[in-house]
């Protein structure tokens, strides 16, 4: 359900009452107001998404009150209450930009059909303008990463990685609105995870314990390579809940695994978002990207081939990966439509990939992976459904992203799946798509080198493309709750 809240504004208390007990049916969080003067004042509330209006009030008229509304809050949504004898008011509010309107006495079915579909669209709204808040938060980020790796050369190499550590800590505050965040990396001997960076916490990095790789929250991700939200730790059965008193304010954090390719570094971690709210997958999506930034160049222990930087260096961070991320969420902010949507977001993303085909496959209600979207760069198309198989469905199963110059030589790789159309098997890119903590479907690119299959670029276009079927989702919801509330009024006597 929506994170933001209904207010419903009403002088009869029996009013309140019902649009509660009706919208608690739904997991809906309700305040009420029984004046125009104490809806103005709870309206403030930033979590505050819709407003169910009752038109004649005690202390000024609801039109007076929608208008003041409309004016201080125009991304909420209100819902115009009125009696039969009030349609020249109900039209003129309608005029004004109210969202709908519901007739007096109430009819509960179209009421909570009402409420939905007017939180989905302020989801959506409030969803594009974060999205367009956080991409200039994260372009600012990563400029002053480049600044990091680039102005900072002549330091010793402790000095330069304390400062990209730094750098971490404070970029995911500014991009994800955490009050708490840190960083944490494996020890020399890969057992134990050493908090690196830290900010919000009131004991220094230093003087915080390790975590054993597989222990507690943060080595349980490094473990299973599995990136996770908590909304609620308290209501969350997956963790045990930590007795250190003052460690949450609210109870929500993500934590994301940090590492370059199969090759683990650590995690990064965000709790307490500042605006008092909870976590989401689509902050999470944004950790994983700010984590595949900060892994290119935060990697000492990289010595795999002999390209690789020694020990104490680092790494300049692939500007693609900011560019892919760019591209998806200016689709998303650019479209509505769940065709065009996608369609918007893999054109660019082939592009810079040079890859061709680029899918999006999405599960059914019979388990099976459907082509929900495809760039095919002009001449190449990929399968219209996958078997559920090989590493596309190892995916689904809970594997890591794949990134591979030669897909064949992959220890998963099924011919019938982990090719395009002409079976044809090259480079692959092939990354989970997740939605509140499930994997929905996957992405997949057919890049034409071997180098465009980058892990940084894979896990960054995952991110991003799985906060963009949110949207996607979320829209279609709206629509299908518009079918249902036509529906309702058809039925209503």
């Amino acid at each position: 359900m929506s994170r933001a809240r209904v207010l419903a504004v009403d002088d009869e208390r029996f009013f309140r009452e019902a649009i509660g007990d009706a919208l608690a049916q739904d997991d809906v969080e309700i305040v009420t107001a029984a004046t125009g003067g104490e809806a103005l004042a709870m309206a403030e509330d930033p979590m505050i998404g819709a407003v169910v209006l009752d038109l004649q009030l005690p202390d000024m008229h609801g039109l007076d009150v929608f208008r003041k509304l409309k004016a201080d809050r125009p991304d909420v949504r209100v819902v115009i209450l009125s009696a039969h004898t009030d349609q020249d008011n109900v039209l003129e509010a309608l005029r004004l930009g109210a969202f709908d309107y519901l007739a007096k006495p109430l009819h509960e079915e179209e009421l909570r059909l009402a409420v939905r579909r007017a939180l989905d669209t302020h989801d959506i709204h409030a969803g594009r303008g974060r999205l367009r808040d956080r991409l200039a938060r994260l372009d600012r980020q990563v400029e002053a990463l480049r600044r990091t790796t680039n102005e900072e050369a002549a330091l010793g190499g402790e000095e330069r990685l304390q400062s990209l550590r730094q750098w971490a800590v404070d970029a995911i505050a500014d991009v994800l609105g955490a009050s708490k965040t840190s960083l944490m990396l494996l020890d020399d001997a890969g057992s134990e995870l050493r908090v690196a960076a830290v900010r919000g916490r009131k004991v220094e990095a230093l003087q915080m314990d390790g975590v054993p790789v597989g222990a507690g929250v943060a080595g349980q991700v490094l473990a299973r390579g599995e990136s996770i939200v908590v909304t609620d730790l308290e209501a969350d059965g997956r963790f045990a809940i930590d007795e250190r008193e003052g460690r949450y304010d609210t109870g929500s954090f993500a934590v994301a695994p940090l590492g370059v390719g199969s090759r683990a570094l650590g995690v990064l971690c965000a709790a307490d978002p500042v605006d008092g709210g909870r976590f989401d997958d689509e902050d999470l999506a944004w950790l994983r990207i700010l984590g595949a930034h900060l892994a290119q160049v935060l990697d000492p222990f990289a010595a795999a081939s002999e390209d690789a930087p020694a020990a104490g260096q680092v790494a300049a961070s692939d500007p693609r990966a900011a560019e892919i991320a760019r591209a998806v969420c200016d689709a998303v902010t650019a479209e509505v439509e769940p065709e065009r949507v996608l369609a918007a977001a893999l054109r660019p993303i082939g592009e810079i990939l040079r890859a061709a085909p680029v899918s999006v496959f999405l599960l059914d209600a019979r388990g099976e992976l459907v082509r929900e979207a495809e760039w095919d760069g002009g001449h190449r198309t990929d399968r219209d459904s996958l078997p559920v198989g090989g590493i596309a469905g190892a995916l689904l199963e809970g594997a890591p992203l794949v990134a591979t110059g030669d897909a064949a030589q992959h220890p998963r790789f099924d011919a019938a799946v982990d090719t395009p159309a002409d079976g044809e098997a090259g480079a692959l890119v092939c990354a989970p798509l997740q939605f509140r903590g499930k994997v929905l479907g996957i992405v997949r690119a057919f890049p034409e080198s071997a180098e465009d299959a980058a892990p940084e670029l894979a896990e960054v276009t995952s991110a991003a493309l799985s906060a963009a079927v949110r949207n996607v989702l979320l829209y279609r919801s709206l629509v299908a709750t518009i079918d249902e509330v036509a529906e309702a009024r058809r039925g209503r006597p």
